[in-house]
Protein backbone atom coordinates (compact mmCIF):
# COMPACT_ATOMS: atom_id res chain seq x y z
CA UNK A 1 0.00 0.00 0.00
CA UNK A 2 1.41 3.40 -0.99
CA UNK A 3 2.07 5.97 1.67
CA UNK A 4 -0.65 8.30 0.30
CA UNK A 5 -3.17 5.46 0.26
CA UNK A 6 -2.33 4.55 3.84
CA UNK A 7 -2.70 8.18 4.86
CA UNK A 8 -6.10 8.42 3.17
CA UNK A 9 -7.25 5.18 4.83
CA UNK A 10 -6.13 6.41 8.25
CA UNK A 11 -7.97 9.69 7.75
CA UNK A 12 -11.11 7.83 6.68
CA UNK A 13 -10.99 5.60 9.77
CA UNK A 14 -10.43 8.57 12.07
CA UNK A 15 -13.25 10.45 10.39
CA UNK A 16 -15.59 7.51 10.85
CA UNK A 17 -14.68 7.18 14.52
CA UNK A 18 -15.11 10.90 15.07
CA UNK A 19 -18.53 10.96 13.44
CA UNK A 20 -19.73 7.85 15.27
CA UNK A 21 -18.52 8.81 18.74
CA UNK A 22 -21.34 11.33 19.42
CA UNK A 23 -23.91 8.76 18.28
CA UNK A 24 -22.52 6.17 20.65
CA UNK A 25 -22.47 8.74 23.44
CA UNK A 26 -26.21 9.30 22.95
CA UNK A 27 -27.23 5.68 23.46
CA UNK A 28 -26.33 2.94 25.92
CA UNK A 29 -27.23 -0.66 26.71
CA UNK A 30 -26.40 -2.31 30.05
CA UNK A 31 -26.64 -5.78 31.54
CA UNK A 32 -27.40 -5.97 35.25
CA UNK A 33 -29.23 -8.02 37.84
CA UNK A 34 -28.82 -9.93 41.06
CA UNK A 35 -27.75 -13.49 41.81
CA UNK A 36 -28.95 -15.05 45.07
CA UNK A 37 -28.55 -18.49 46.58
CA UNK A 38 -28.99 -19.81 50.11
CA UNK A 39 -29.24 -22.86 52.29
CA UNK A 40 -32.47 -22.83 54.29
CA UNK A 41 -35.11 -24.70 56.24
CA UNK A 42 -38.45 -23.62 54.81
CA UNK A 43 -41.85 -23.19 56.42
CA UNK A 44 -42.76 -26.53 54.83
CA UNK A 45 -40.14 -28.24 57.02
CA UNK A 46 -37.87 -29.12 54.09
CA UNK A 47 -34.12 -28.42 54.09
CA UNK A 48 -32.98 -27.17 50.71
CA UNK A 49 -30.53 -25.21 48.61
CA UNK A 50 -32.34 -22.55 46.63
CA UNK A 51 -33.23 -18.95 46.01
CA UNK A 52 -34.17 -17.26 49.28
CA UNK A 53 -34.60 -13.92 47.58
CA UNK A 54 -34.79 -13.65 43.78
CA UNK A 55 -32.22 -13.91 40.98
CA UNK A 56 -32.70 -11.91 37.80
CA UNK A 57 -30.81 -10.83 34.69
CA UNK A 58 -31.89 -7.65 32.92
CA UNK A 59 -31.02 -5.86 29.69
CA UNK A 60 -31.86 -2.17 29.71
CA UNK A 61 -30.92 0.91 27.78
CA UNK A 62 -31.78 4.29 26.34
CA UNK A 63 -31.38 6.45 23.26
CA UNK A 64 -31.25 10.24 23.50
CA UNK A 65 -33.83 11.58 21.04
CA UNK A 66 -33.03 15.22 21.73
CA UNK A 67 -35.07 17.91 23.39
CA UNK A 68 -34.67 16.24 26.78
CA UNK A 69 -36.48 13.08 25.63
CA UNK A 70 -35.08 9.55 25.73
CA UNK A 71 -36.33 6.22 24.43
CA UNK A 72 -35.96 3.58 27.16
CA UNK A 73 -36.39 -0.17 27.39
CA UNK A 74 -35.98 -3.00 29.89
CA UNK A 75 -36.08 -6.78 29.42
CA UNK A 76 -35.67 -8.85 32.59
CA UNK A 77 -35.97 -12.55 33.32
CA UNK A 78 -35.74 -14.50 36.57
CA UNK A 79 -33.76 -17.67 37.13
CA UNK A 80 -33.58 -20.35 39.82
CA UNK A 81 -29.86 -20.33 40.54
CA UNK A 82 -29.77 -23.80 42.10
CA UNK A 83 -31.02 -25.49 38.91
CA UNK A 84 -30.44 -22.88 36.22
CA UNK A 85 -34.03 -23.03 34.96
CA UNK A 86 -36.29 -20.01 34.47
CA UNK A 87 -38.49 -19.14 37.43
CA UNK A 88 -41.92 -20.65 36.88
CA UNK A 89 -40.80 -22.46 33.73
CA UNK A 90 -43.79 -23.97 31.99
CA UNK A 91 -46.38 -21.41 32.99
CA UNK A 92 -44.61 -18.06 33.38
CA UNK A 93 -43.25 -16.23 30.32
CA UNK A 94 -39.49 -16.14 29.80
CA UNK A 95 -39.37 -12.35 30.26
CA UNK A 96 -41.38 -12.80 33.44
CA UNK A 97 -39.85 -9.93 35.37
CA UNK A 98 -40.33 -7.11 32.86
CA UNK A 99 -40.61 -6.43 29.14
CA UNK A 100 -41.20 -2.73 28.41
CA UNK A 101 -40.33 0.07 26.02
CA UNK A 102 -41.13 3.74 26.53
CA UNK A 103 -40.21 7.40 26.60
CA UNK A 104 -38.68 9.52 29.36
CA UNK A 105 -38.66 13.31 29.61
CA UNK A 106 -39.15 16.23 31.95
CA UNK A 107 -42.82 15.29 32.15
CA UNK A 108 -42.02 11.83 33.55
CA UNK A 109 -41.65 8.29 32.17
CA UNK A 110 -44.18 6.29 30.15
CA UNK A 111 -43.61 2.58 29.49
CA UNK A 112 -45.72 -0.04 27.71
CA UNK A 113 -45.57 -3.83 28.06
CA UNK A 114 -45.38 -6.17 31.05
CA UNK A 115 -44.14 -4.77 34.36
CA UNK A 116 -44.95 -4.42 38.04
CA UNK A 117 -48.02 -2.33 38.80
CA UNK A 118 -47.62 1.06 40.45
CA UNK A 119 -48.42 -0.36 43.90
CA UNK A 120 -46.32 -3.51 43.72
CA UNK A 121 -43.34 -1.64 42.26
CA UNK A 122 -43.07 0.68 45.28
CA UNK A 123 -44.20 -1.26 48.39
CA UNK A 124 -40.73 -2.80 48.90
CA UNK A 125 -39.50 0.49 50.37
CA UNK A 126 -41.47 -0.21 53.57
CA UNK A 127 -40.21 -3.74 54.26
CA UNK A 128 -36.65 -4.42 55.55
CA UNK A 129 -36.49 -7.42 53.20
CA UNK A 130 -37.91 -5.43 50.24
CA UNK A 131 -40.83 -7.87 49.84
CA UNK A 132 -38.17 -10.14 48.40
CA UNK A 133 -37.30 -12.77 51.02
CA UNK A 134 -39.43 -15.89 51.34
CA UNK A 135 -38.19 -16.63 54.89
CA UNK A 136 -38.29 -13.33 56.74
CA UNK A 137 -40.34 -10.77 54.80
CA UNK A 138 -43.67 -9.97 56.50
CA UNK A 139 -44.76 -8.28 53.25
CA UNK A 140 -44.20 -11.53 51.34
CA UNK A 141 -46.51 -13.37 53.74
CA UNK A 142 -49.37 -10.89 54.27
CA UNK A 143 -49.51 -7.94 51.86
CA UNK A 144 -51.95 -7.91 48.88
CA UNK A 145 -53.09 -11.35 50.00
CA UNK A 146 -56.32 -11.66 47.99
CA UNK A 147 -55.63 -9.40 45.04
CA UNK A 148 -53.42 -10.77 42.26
CA UNK A 149 -52.36 -7.89 40.04
CA UNK A 150 -53.31 -9.88 36.93
CA UNK A 151 -55.45 -13.03 37.47
CA UNK A 152 -54.59 -14.40 34.01
CA UNK A 153 -51.07 -13.12 33.21
CA UNK A 154 -49.18 -16.43 33.40
CA UNK A 155 -50.79 -18.53 30.70
CA UNK A 156 -54.17 -18.21 32.39
CA UNK A 157 -52.91 -18.38 35.99
CA UNK A 158 -52.61 -15.55 38.50
CA UNK A 159 -49.66 -13.19 38.71
CA UNK A 160 -48.96 -11.34 41.95
CA UNK A 161 -47.11 -8.15 41.08
CA UNK A 162 -47.16 -7.68 37.31
CA UNK A 163 -49.60 -6.67 34.63
CA UNK A 164 -49.68 -7.83 31.02
CA UNK A 165 -50.55 -5.44 28.18
CA UNK A 166 -50.00 -2.56 30.56
CA UNK A 167 -49.20 1.14 30.47
CA UNK A 168 -47.07 2.62 33.27
CA UNK A 169 -46.47 6.26 34.18
CA UNK A 170 -44.12 7.83 36.76
CA UNK A 171 -44.28 11.60 37.21
CA UNK A 172 -41.33 13.82 38.13
CA UNK A 173 -41.13 14.78 41.80
CA UNK A 174 -42.88 18.08 42.54
CA UNK A 175 -42.64 19.52 46.04
CA UNK A 176 -41.74 16.10 47.38
CA UNK A 177 -44.72 14.39 45.70
CA UNK A 178 -44.56 11.71 42.98
CA UNK A 179 -47.56 10.23 41.17
CA UNK A 180 -47.36 6.73 39.72
CA UNK A 181 -50.08 5.13 37.60
CA UNK A 182 -50.53 1.82 35.80
CA UNK A 183 -53.33 0.09 33.97
CA UNK A 184 -54.36 -1.60 30.75
CA UNK A 185 -56.56 -0.29 27.95
CA UNK A 186 -57.50 -3.89 27.13
CA UNK A 187 -60.55 -5.58 28.59
CA UNK A 188 -59.65 -9.19 29.33
CA UNK A 189 -61.93 -11.83 27.79
CA UNK A 190 -61.40 -14.54 30.40
CA UNK A 191 -64.45 -15.63 32.45
CA UNK A 192 -64.87 -13.40 35.50
CA UNK A 193 -63.14 -10.35 34.02
CA UNK A 194 -65.43 -7.38 34.60
CA UNK A 195 -63.30 -4.32 33.92
CA UNK A 196 -59.92 -2.84 33.10
CA UNK A 197 -57.24 -3.07 35.81
CA UNK A 198 -55.60 0.02 37.27
CA UNK A 199 -53.25 1.04 40.08
CA UNK A 200 -52.45 4.48 41.52
CA UNK A 201 -49.75 5.57 43.97
CA UNK A 202 -49.02 8.91 45.60
CA UNK A 203 -45.64 9.20 47.30
CA UNK A 204 -44.20 11.94 49.47
CA UNK A 205 -40.48 12.10 50.26
CA UNK A 206 -38.75 14.84 52.18
CA UNK A 207 -35.42 14.32 53.95
CA UNK A 208 -35.96 11.50 56.49
CA UNK A 209 -39.68 10.98 55.78
CA UNK A 210 -41.18 8.70 53.12
CA UNK A 211 -44.97 8.21 52.81
CA UNK A 212 -47.08 6.24 50.35
CA UNK A 213 -50.79 5.76 49.65
CA UNK A 214 -51.98 3.34 46.97
CA UNK A 215 -55.12 1.79 45.53
CA UNK A 216 -55.33 -1.04 43.01
CA UNK A 217 -58.14 -2.92 41.26
CA UNK A 218 -57.61 -5.96 39.05
CA UNK A 219 -59.66 -7.10 36.07
CA UNK A 220 -62.05 -9.28 38.11
CA UNK A 221 -62.84 -6.51 40.63
CA UNK A 222 -60.60 -7.52 43.56
CA UNK A 223 -59.21 -4.38 45.15
CA UNK A 224 -56.40 -3.36 47.48
CA UNK A 225 -55.79 -0.24 49.58
CA UNK A 226 -52.29 0.28 50.99
CA UNK A 227 -50.74 3.01 53.15
CA UNK A 228 -47.21 3.05 54.55
CA UNK A 229 -44.57 5.28 56.07
CA UNK A 230 -40.85 5.23 56.81
CA UNK A 231 -38.84 7.44 59.16
CA UNK A 232 -35.04 7.42 59.06
CA UNK A 233 -32.93 8.88 61.85
CA UNK A 234 -29.20 8.33 61.77
CA UNK A 235 -28.38 4.65 61.43
CA UNK A 236 -31.94 3.53 62.24
CA UNK A 237 -35.15 3.38 60.25
CA UNK A 238 -38.70 2.50 61.31
CA UNK A 239 -41.40 1.39 58.88
CA UNK A 240 -45.14 0.86 59.29
CA UNK A 241 -47.75 -0.31 56.78
CA UNK A 242 -51.42 -1.18 56.61
CA UNK A 243 -52.86 -3.33 53.82
CA UNK A 244 -56.54 -3.98 53.04
CA UNK A 245 -56.98 -6.68 50.39
CA UNK A 246 -60.39 -8.06 49.41
CA UNK A 247 -62.13 -10.04 46.70
CA UNK A 248 -64.65 -8.41 44.36
CA UNK A 249 -67.66 -9.59 46.41
CA UNK A 250 -66.05 -9.13 49.87
CA UNK A 251 -66.28 -12.87 50.46
CA UNK A 252 -62.59 -12.74 51.32
CA UNK A 253 -61.05 -9.87 53.30
CA UNK A 254 -57.46 -9.59 54.51
CA UNK A 255 -56.30 -6.73 56.73
CA UNK A 256 -52.69 -6.63 57.88
CA UNK A 257 -50.69 -4.19 60.00
CA UNK A 258 -46.89 -4.34 59.87
CA UNK A 259 -44.17 -2.71 61.98
CA UNK A 260 -40.49 -3.13 61.07
CA UNK A 261 -37.09 -1.58 61.73
CA UNK A 262 -33.48 -1.62 60.57
CA UNK A 263 -30.25 -0.53 62.24
CA UNK A 264 -26.82 -0.16 60.61
CA UNK A 265 -23.64 -1.14 62.44
CA UNK A 266 -20.81 -0.45 60.03
CA UNK A 267 -21.18 -2.94 57.19
CA UNK A 268 -23.87 -4.92 59.00
CA UNK A 269 -27.57 -4.09 58.90
CA UNK A 270 -29.83 -5.64 61.53
CA UNK A 271 -33.51 -6.18 60.67
CA UNK A 272 -36.70 -6.94 62.58
CA UNK A 273 -40.33 -7.13 61.57
CA UNK A 274 -43.76 -8.10 62.86
CA UNK A 275 -47.09 -8.39 61.04
CA UNK A 276 -50.60 -9.23 62.22
CA UNK A 277 -53.16 -10.29 59.65
CA UNK A 278 -56.90 -10.61 60.05
CA UNK A 279 -58.02 -12.99 57.28
CA UNK A 280 -61.81 -13.19 57.41
CA UNK A 281 -62.43 -14.61 60.92
CA UNK A 282 -58.86 -15.83 61.45
CA UNK A 283 -55.85 -14.04 62.94
CA UNK A 284 -52.34 -14.80 61.68
CA UNK A 285 -48.91 -13.58 62.77
CA UNK A 286 -45.41 -13.28 61.33
CA UNK A 287 -42.28 -12.30 63.30
CA UNK A 288 -38.88 -11.96 61.66
CA UNK A 289 -35.22 -11.25 62.36
CA UNK A 290 -32.32 -10.89 60.00
CA UNK A 291 -28.87 -9.48 59.35
CA UNK A 292 -27.05 -8.42 56.19
CA UNK A 293 -23.29 -8.08 56.06
CA UNK A 294 -21.87 -6.22 53.06
CA UNK A 295 -18.58 -7.68 51.82
CA UNK A 296 -18.63 -4.94 49.18
CA UNK A 297 -21.11 -2.59 47.54
CA UNK A 298 -22.34 -5.51 45.42
CA UNK A 299 -21.86 -8.65 47.52
CA UNK A 300 -23.85 -9.37 50.69
CA UNK A 301 -23.93 -12.30 53.13
CA UNK A 302 -27.22 -12.59 55.02
CA UNK A 303 -29.06 -14.62 57.65
CA UNK A 304 -32.85 -14.78 57.91
CA UNK A 305 -35.24 -16.13 60.53
CA UNK A 306 -39.02 -16.18 60.29
CA UNK A 307 -41.73 -17.47 62.59
CA UNK A 308 -45.36 -17.54 61.49
CA UNK A 309 -48.52 -18.83 63.07
CA UNK A 310 -51.81 -19.30 61.29
CA UNK A 311 -55.11 -19.64 63.11
CA UNK A 312 -55.63 -23.10 61.63
CA UNK A 313 -52.05 -24.32 61.84
CA UNK A 314 -49.42 -24.56 64.57
CA UNK A 315 -46.47 -22.20 64.51
CA UNK A 316 -43.79 -22.86 61.91
CA UNK A 317 -40.23 -21.59 61.71
CA UNK A 318 -37.99 -20.98 58.70
CA UNK A 319 -34.33 -19.99 58.78
CA UNK A 320 -31.37 -19.86 56.46
CA UNK A 321 -28.21 -18.16 55.28
CA UNK A 322 -27.30 -17.01 51.82
CA UNK A 323 -25.31 -14.75 49.55
CA UNK A 324 -26.41 -12.21 46.97
CA UNK A 325 -24.34 -10.46 44.33
CA UNK A 326 -25.58 -7.51 42.29
CA UNK A 327 -23.99 -6.63 38.99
Amino acid sequence: MHRNQALLLACAVLGTLASSTPARAQAAVSVNGMLDLGVFHGFDGVNQVGTVQRSNIAFSGFEDLGGGVKAVFRMSTRVELDTGISEGAGFKPFWHDEATVGLKGGWGTVRVGRAMTAMWAQDWKFDPWANYNRIASPAWQHWHYLTPSDPFANNGTAEYGRLNNGMFYDSPMVGGFTLRLSGSPERQREPGATGRPYSAVLEYERKAVLLMAAFERNSVGDNNAFVAGKLTFGAAAVMAAYDDSRTFDDSGISRSATLSATYRLGRTTLKAGYSRQRLNADTNYVASLGADHALSRRTVLYASLGRKRDARQDGRTAFGVGMSHAF
